[in-house]
């Protein structure tokens, strides 16, 4: 007891007498820090400059302000943005026929020009300028839709109101290129693409061999500055039929003509595509989908120097415009396609598993598809989620890296579990292509959002906690600065003070996670009251968890963190859970505490919160020696994690409450317009039919059992007559059963060519 007390108080006397401390623990400390300090590319600096934190911050700090969280704004459209959406979007989506778009192997002629006329490609230009001027959730939402009907028209919208050359403008571009460009972005008299991936370069920025030297030149008969520019892309959306290409490459100035340096670094440029060098027309085939994608070269290509974004002083800023424009493609645009796709997938599902019959019971009564069909509709709940509140932070003017990298990759590796079971789901009727077959060309276009802006790959394993750690940690980033200081005296004393803090933070942080690990976070203050408070209690804890292990694992590791990917993807998995599992909490509030969302609610959770026991399981068994694997369990989740996955009550609950509540079936699949969809069209018909019949066909197949031995080999017709005659149902049943065994045929039926 008495060594116990000495250890205290000699602890307490090193941190509390400031020359001690400094001496003792902040400056081998502080020396350890800038050995350990990873080495960053240039690139990386940017992306660490780029961009803000939001909610994402308050999760990695170990105490969630969940108060702020709730109140932060409920996603919601403009009455003019709401117009837009009945009106030219609704007509849009009766133009819309995927089948004959990939057929034809493009959009037809009138859908492009009503996308021009419309507005369609200017969602996010200023109206001054002649454009739209819609909040990224209107944005978000209109994109959900087209997808919900045709990839390949979702991404010809998605492109030009992502990153590209009308957002580049409006952050970085001169006067004299916005008054240029875009007003004929606007009316689509100019249509875009941007051109950033080359052989060698994918998500790698700085690998770009494209370049550019600094000369003078004539141009236009006279001498100016300008850059000699060559390139060679791939995978550009748009490229075969843009008329204006912005393009990345880096840029040298050997001569000096611009400043000492010989490398200025990435730059970006607004290049006609008629200007002369240029050439873009080779086409690829992107999974057989139909939007226009192809590559772009030029070899030697002279242009003025006005022509870099934001002019001569654009020259090397080039990935810091990137990376502060990304949360568009990231936050906006791929989790948009993710939400189109879901809730397609559970428009369909839920209608089909309760139309094809197998053994004389609907599909949708067997576990196994339950099970499939419940992971599709909290899936789907999760990811309309998570869309809502990802462009709300853009709404909010906020620049969320981390969370749109978390939007990114969790949301279409989620969609693509959906379009999976769906598939399964299905089976036979999902796989014949033709006007009825609504899930083809959605799960042939899945792996094309898995790989642009950043492979799903490297957003996992680099990005989400790569940035993360840095940028949400309450003290990590100014500490590497303080580390970086050249003055190394004022260095050190900035870095004992934010060491302080930074021990006293992780404390904290350790004996709450201690402490709710032993009461399993009963004691933890929810915002709410009911069942759903628990899942508060349980990401407040979680929450203290990360924070405690991501310290550990940046103090034993330090700069080797970065390379040591699989442990930074599972650290990135526990806040990317946290996260999605926040969005679906604010979702449920957003929506007015529906309880036929409850069951929605409670599968979307167990998905996320089983997601974050796995990764914090492998986390510790693979990071930590085998000795100390026992203990940390054990003071982290004493009694377990008490995260099991959704039970098999949870799959029966979730696929009731979409069988049996319309309302909760519609929410679930908002944005999915049945009308002008032949396949959808004929499911929905048959469905709202089959409610009426129900009854009287339950009886019919009952019927049938006792007397199969006489009905066998008659026409179906004849059995309703028989039927009825017996007294099973009435004449107006029997009428209304043919139709619905006619519509019901139809709706299961798949399209045929002659051979």
């Amino acid at each position: 007891m008495w060594l116990i007390l000495l250890l205290i108080i000699a602890v307490w006397i090193i941190f509390s007498v400031k020359d001690i401390r400094i001496k003792w623990i902040s400056t081998p400390t502080f020396n350890y820090f800038k050995r350990a300090l990873p080495e960053l590319s240039d690139t990386e600096k940017e992306a660490m400059k780029a961009g803000d934190t939001w909610w994402d911050a308050s999760l990695f700090s170990g105490k969630p302000d969940w108060n702020m969280w709730l109140k932060s704004g409920r996603p919601r459209l403009s009455d003019e943005e709401l117009a837009f959406v009945n009106n030219e979007l609704n007509t849009l989506m009766g133009m819309l026929d995927e089948s004959e778009i990939t057929a034809r192997g493009d959009l037809s002629e009138d859908t492009w020009q009503f996308l021009k006329e419309k507005g369609f490609f200017s969602l996010i230009i200023p109206k001054s300028f002649g454009g739209k001027e819609f909040s990224a959730q209107a944005n978000s939402v209109i994109v959900s839709t087209i997808a919900t009907r045709s990839l390949s028209a979702a991404v010809t919208v998605m492109v030009p109101n992502s990153l590209g050359p009308a957002e580049l403008l409006l952050h970085f571009g001169t006067q004299e290129q916005q008054q240029n460009w875009l007003p004929k972005l606007a009316s689509g008299e100019a249509l875009p693409c941007f051109a950033l991936t080359s052989l060698h370069a994918g998500s790698d920025a700085g690998g770009i061999t494209d370049h550019a030297t600094v000369c003078h030149q004539e141009f236009e008969g006279e001498s100016v500055l300008g850059l000699r520019v060559s390139w060679s892309k791939r995978y550009i959306t748009l490229a075969p039929v843009a008329d204006v290409l912005g393009l990345a490459f880096k840029v040298y100035d050997p001569d000096k003509l611009l400043s000492e340096q010989l490398e200025c670094g990435i730059t970006c440029a607004l290049i006609p595509t008629s200007h002369a060098g240029v050439n873009c027309g080779d086409r690829h085939d992107p999974m057989g989908l139909a939007f226009m994608n192809g590559t772009t070269s030029g070899q030697d290509v002279f242009i003025p120097i006005d022509w870099v974004i934001g002019g001569q002083s654009g020259v090397g800023k080039g990935w810091r415009m990137l990376v502060s424009c990304l949360s568009a493609g990231r936050g906006i645009s791929l989790p948009a396609l993710s939400a189109g796709t879901a809730q397609l997938c559970a428009k369909s599902t839920s209608a089909y598993s309760q139309l094809r019959y197998q053994f004389k019971q609907p599909i949708g009564q067997f576990e196994g598809v339950q099970s499939s069909a419940a992971r599709i509709y909290g899936l789907a709940y999760s990811i309309e989620a998570t869309r809502e509140n990802t462009a709300l932070a853009v709404d909010l003017k906020k620049k969320p890296s981390v969370i749109t990298a978390i939007a990114k990759y969790h949301l279409t590796e989620q969609a693509r579990v959906i379009i999976n079971d769906a598939m399964d789901i299905h089976g036979g009727k999902a796989i014949q292509k033709g006007p009825l077959n609504y899930l083809a060309h959605h799960y042939a276009g899945m792996p094309i959002s898995i790989t642009v802006e950043g492979a799903n790959i490297l957003t996992r394993n680099l990005m989400i906690f790569g940035q993360g750690a840095s940028r949400c940690h309450p003290y990590i980033l100014k500490e590497m600065e303080a580390a970086q200081m050249t003055d190394t005296d004022q260095g050190l004393k900035s870095f004992d003070k934010l060491l302080v803090s930074h021990i006293v933070h992780s404390g904290k942080n350790a004996v709450k996670a201690l402490l709710n690990g032993i009461t399993v976070a009963r004691f933890v203050r929810s915002p709410v009251s009911g069942e759903v408070a628990r899942y508060y209690q349980k990401l407040t804890w979680y929450s203290q968890v990360l924070s405690s292990l991501s310290d550990i694992a940046m103090l034993r590791l330090g700069g080797k963190l970065k390379y040591r990917e699989m442990q930074s993807a599972r650290l990135g998995d526990m806040l990317s859970h946290l996260y999605l599992a926040s969005c679906v909490l604010k979702k449920f509030e957003d929506d007015g505490h529906q309880c036929g969302d409850l069951p929605l609610l409670h599968a979307a959770m167990s998905y996320h919160l089983s997601g974050y026991s796995t990764a914090v399981k492998s986390f510790i068994d693979n990071f930590l020696p085998r000795g100390l694997r026992t203990i940390a369990k054990r003071l982290y989740f004493p009694i377990g994690t008490r995260a099991n996955g959704i039970s098999d009550e949870q799959v029966k609950s979730v696929c009731a409450s979409i069988r049996e509540n319309h309302t909760t079936r519609m929410r679930i699949s908002a944005l999915c317009h049945s009308q002008n969809m032949p396949g959808l069209e004929k499911l929905e018909r048959a469905l709202a039919l089959s409610k009426k019949t129900d009854s009287a066909y339950h009886d019919f197949l009952r019927w049938q059992k006792k007397h199969s031995m006489s009905l066998y080999n008659q026409p179906m017709a004849d059995q309703l007559c028989a039927a009825c005659e017996a007294g099973v149902f009435s004449e107006g049943d029997k009428q209304m059963l043919e139709e619905w065994l006619t519509v019901r045929d139809e709706a299961l039926s798949v399209d045929a060519t002659s051979a």
